[in-house]
């Protein structure tokens, strides 16, 4: 491992924003969770599939994001679905608020993963995409796979 690098283990991830988003930005933003949501998450018990995030008031939160009740966790569980609130320095929530404003993009959180010990959320600042850029996609995916495929039939006969 190199200097200076911090051990990261990737817990959720948020699939379909890279299919339904351009990504142009990305951020990383702590959050404020009680212990057995963060049991939940250490056992990949959480979804991001119809979360996104929102600035009211100067802070920053995700909203529909769910974290699994914790089986062994009793009266110490929370609703799985509240709002949760994000931990980033003003001046990059301040930046985030002035680019959803003027620019129209929307904040999606992109994955959930541990870094020291720390549950951090991956936030992309998107822009939607259009139906023909999701073929786009797909047609560019379908023309790779098929040179790969063209590629390792030429290897085995060659």
């Amino acid at each position: 491992m190199a200097a200076g690098k911090v051990p990261v283990k990737t817990l959720v991830t948020n699939r379909q924003a890279r299919h339904l988003y351009f990504i142009e930005e990305v951020y990383e933003a702590g959050m404020e969770l009680v212990g057995t949501e963060v049991k939940s998450i250490r056992a990949g018990q959480a979804n991001l599939k119809e979360s996104y995030c929102h600035i009211k008031d100067g802070e920053i939160f995700i909203y529909g994001m769910h974290i699994s009740p914790y089986e062994k966790g009793n009266i110490f569980n929370v609703n799985p679905t509240r709002d949760r609130r994000l931990l980033m320095h003003k001046r990059e929530i301040r930046k985030l608020y002035g680019v959803v404003k003027l620019q129209g993009v929307s904040l999606i959180p992109l994955s959930l993963y541990l870094k020291n010990g720390r549950v951090k959320l991956e936030l992309a600042v998107a822009r939607g995409k259009k139906l023909h850029d999701k073929r786009e996609d797909a047609a560019k995916r379908t023309a790779q796979r098929d040179m790969a495929k063209a590629m390792a039939q030429e290897r085995r006969r060659g």
